[in-house]
């Protein structure tokens, strides 16, 4: 197997995205599209990964790391011109060039894996990764000669009417033999409406030369599609969306109303969970078996142990256990550790806090950098104390700690072992384990009150 090279394009604006973000970093089900050609290119057998960069050059850096090498085009003159600036990584290299455009979100490593495989079999210089379509317009057209072989490929802007009729689409991402590649391209010329230098051209100078061009025509035109604009963008969020929501049910997920699901590339999900509508599951979360998820639930980056439910409610970078049940109305913000068989229930708050196992915060709470022991039950309106206006402290409520409903800890504060603390107290001093402490004032009952008050009247 000879070597593997790939060329990422990624220089444009994209200014008919009408956007201050650079194209390619525009996200689709929560990712850029540039990283998903870059992780789905990291999935082949490719040496050498060169980025051309333009626009937005730091940002589209920042965004793929080390995962790439990069290469400059300061002033973006076409495809031809933006694959020569990787000639000095790449230039006399022997070898097979991928070559992709980092606007298409939807391609497969399967697809470019067999685009790679033909060309290399049938010993081409240039292999073409075409598709079909009804609606042809803004593509290049790929031209075939009576024996069917790639002839050349035309620009729509640059096509006759005869030839705007051709259904065979250019993708824009070709095979090429490294060397030839290079080769040729000092032979492109910008003779054309655009006065841009072509990537296809190459295609036409090769044929001329005498050499095997080849097409792998792909049975998914979606797969290929181009993100431009802000309506192609939805588009391809949809087909993203429709892909990973069929992958998750094909590995026995259940998902209620999948048009009306969202889940992330990177999600992960055990089997037997249900997914209910309007639920968003973000980022790098990990859900596992029989959990219940929404309905109208946002979970990001969250790890979440089996049989756990959470309905209505938002969870943010914590950790859920299992058995959990959280909900309807409540938000886990980021940090917070919920262990298992803990309730949280409707309108209760927790941040950065460790609740413990078989704990309860069961309504209207807020539960702030807390350390929860087990066994706990914190009563409705409840809260920590956090915040003094300067600083964050933290709450200890060590296990068994039965705290009465309206009760203010404020830190820093611990609540000893199987302690209890009054309905409606205010504590600002530990309390022991064991004890029971009230912080409230006496109540004081003023008889015929209101008659007097009529009486002044």
């Amino acid at each position: 197997m000879s070597n593997r090279y790939a060329i990422i394009l990624a220089a444009g604006q994209g200014t008919r995205m009408k956007s201050k973000l650079y194209k390619v970093l525009h996200p689709v089900c929560g990712k850029p599209m540039v990283q998903h050609v870059v992780d789905q290119v990291g999935e082949l057998n490719i040496e050498q990964i060169v980025t051309i960069i333009g626009h937005g050059a730091e940002l589209v850096k920042e965004q793929l790391g080390d995962a790439c090498q990069y290469a400059l085009q300061e002033q973006q003159l076409g495809t031809a011109h933006a694959v020569m600036q990787a000639g000095s990584q790449l230039s006399g290299k022997d070898g097979t060039t991928l070559v992709i455009c980092g606007d298409t979100p939807l391609i497969k490593a399967e697809t470019m894996s067999a685009l790679i495989k033909q060309h290399e079999e049938l010993k081409a210089k240039a292999t073409v990764l075409t598709a079909t379509t009804d609606n042809p317009t803004g593509y290049g057209r790929v031209i075939r000669n009576k024996e069917g072989h790639v002839e050349k490929i035309i620009e729509h802007k640059d096509a006759t009417e005869e030839e705007r009729e051709i259904k065979e689409i250019n993708t824009g991402t070709y095979c090429f033999d490294n060397k030839a590649l290079f080769e040729v391209l000092k032979n492109v010329s910008n003779e054309n409406a655009q006065g841009e230098y072509y990537l296809p051209d190459v295609i036409e100078i090769l044929k001329k030369q005498g050499e095997t061009v080849t097409a792998y025509m792909t049975g998914d035109f979606e797969e290929t599609l181009g993100v431009n604009d802000r309506v192609a963008l939805a588009q391809a969020e949809r087909i993203l969306k429709r892909r990973i929501n069929e992958y998750h049910m094909r590995n026995g997920v259940s998902i209620i109303d999948p048009d009306n699901t969202y889940i992330e590339t990177d999600v992960m999900i055990g089997q037997d969970t249900v997914i209910y509508p309007g639920t968003m599951i973000m980022g790098s979360s990990r859900i596992g078996e029989d959990c219940m998820i929404g309905p109208h639930s946002e979970i990001k980056d969250c790890e979440i142990g089996n049989n756990t439910v959470i309905r209505q409610s938002v969870a943010h970078d914590s950790q859920i256990g299992s058995n959990v049940n959280i909900g309807p109305f409540a938000h886990i913000r980021p940090q917070s550790n919920i262990h298992d068989e803990v309730k949280i229930g409707n309108f209760v708050e927790i941040k950065k806090t460790i609740f413990g196992k078989g704990s309860k915060a069961s309504h209207l709470s807020y539960i702030g950098d807390a350390e929860v022991g087990e066994a706990v039950n914190i009563g409705c309106g409840s809260i920590t104390v956090n915040y003094d206006g300067k600083n964050k402290y933290l709450t200890k409520i060590e296990d068994g700690v039965f705290v009465g409903c309206n009760s203010n800890l404020v830190a820093p504060v611990t609540i000893g072992k199987n302690a209890y603390v009054a309905a409606g107290s205010t504590i600002t001093e530990d309390v022991p384990g064991e004890a029971l402490s009230i912080a409230r004032a006496r109540q004081v009952n003023k008889e015929n009150y209101v008659q007097n008050l009529n009486i002044n009247k």
